[in-house]
């Protein structure tokens, strides 16, 4: 007799499963007695074959617990130098990010206060003011809060530098602006319902003037906004408190060649809501001129009619 002897257990229950039928039970036709037939054992045959397949196919796939399977590499970790590095490029971002936002503020800063520079703003009882013009132009006389302000009055007169240096010679000189009230209450502003008595455009506010000098009708007066070209002699004026001379053409930007001023402190006073006047003070600051003291005495009044 041979010996049939199996490689492993797989191999013995493939064997047997080959070479032994086992019965399959089954209702018989006939006393219900086991019978073994050929359907049966066909199909107990194909199930068999399909247990083998899926055996052999477990056996040949490694699985978590065999010692075949092998894990994925895990990421390393990072060393300290790597460390090290990133935590310097965030600190380096967040440096960055502090100084944008440091320039961001200052650059904020000097645009509100360049703003604020040529800002105009409300007028004092204290003031600034300045006669200057070319020597064959016309007088201009600003009104600042702050000298380093922009003009919360600035008037253009038709009459000629010329003719006011020579009337500033006499050591008195009255300027008087008048503007008619009717125009001022024609004013589209002024046709609207005011709210409150006092409401409406204020003196400082008309356009157009009637200008006297000394009693002496000499043109028109025009209120204006600063411009480029007296921004140059106000900035070229900051550092005078008081006093009168001559502006190089090139510290003005050439063009009609030097500037004539005259700059002093006055001092501002509201009669009613159709008068004002601005007297120019005394170096020692009290009201009422310089007269007293060698210089011109200088007033500006503003009238409406």
């Amino acid at each position: 007799m041979r010996t049939i002897a199996a490689r492993n257990t797989h191999d013995s229950l493939s064997f047997s499963r080959r070479h032994f039928k086992w019965p399959v039970l089954g209702k018989s036709k006939s006393h219900g007695a086991a019978t073994f037939g050929d359907e049966e054992y066909m199909k107990s045959s194909e199930a068999e074959d399909d247990d083998e397949t899926t055996m052999a196919f477990s056996s040949a796939c490694p699985s978590f617990h065999s010692d075949g399977f092998v894990s994925p590499p895990l990421k390393p970790a990072p060393s300290a130098q790597q460390q090290q590095a990133a935590a310097a490029v965030a600190a380096g971002q967040r440096r960055r990010m502090k100084v944008r936002t440091a320039v961001s503020r200052l650059r904020s800063a000097l645009a509100n206060a360049v703003a604020g520079r040529h800002r105009q703003v409300g007028m004092g009882a204290r003031l600034t003011g300045t006669l200057y013009g070319h020597r064959r132009g016309h007088v201009h006389l600003a009104f600042q809060v702050d000298p380093r302000a922009c003009p919360a009055l600035l008037l253009e007169l038709a009459a000629p530098t010329a003719a006011l240096v020579r009337e500033m010679a006499s050591g008195l000189v009255r300027i008087a602006l008048e503007c008619d009230r009717a125009r001022a209450r024609g004013s589209p502003a002024a046709a609207l319902p005011s709210p409150s008595p006092g409401a409406g455009k204020r003196l400082v506010e008309e356009t157009v003037w009637r200008a006297y000098c000394n009693g002496k009708s000499c043109g028109y007066a025009v209120r204006r906004e600063c411009g480029a070209a007296d921004w140059r002699v106000l900035r070229a004026l900051e550092p005078v408190s008081m006093g009168a001379g001559v502006i190089p053409a090139a510290s003005c930007g050439g063009g009609e060649g030097d500037v004539m001023y005259m700059r002093a402190r006055f001092e501002r006073v509201v009669g009613s809501r159709d008068s004002e006047a601005f007297y120019m003070m005394n170096p020692d600051g009290s009201g009422g001129g310089a007269h007293g003291h060698g210089g011109p005495e200088l007033s500006v009044y503003l009238l409406r009619v």
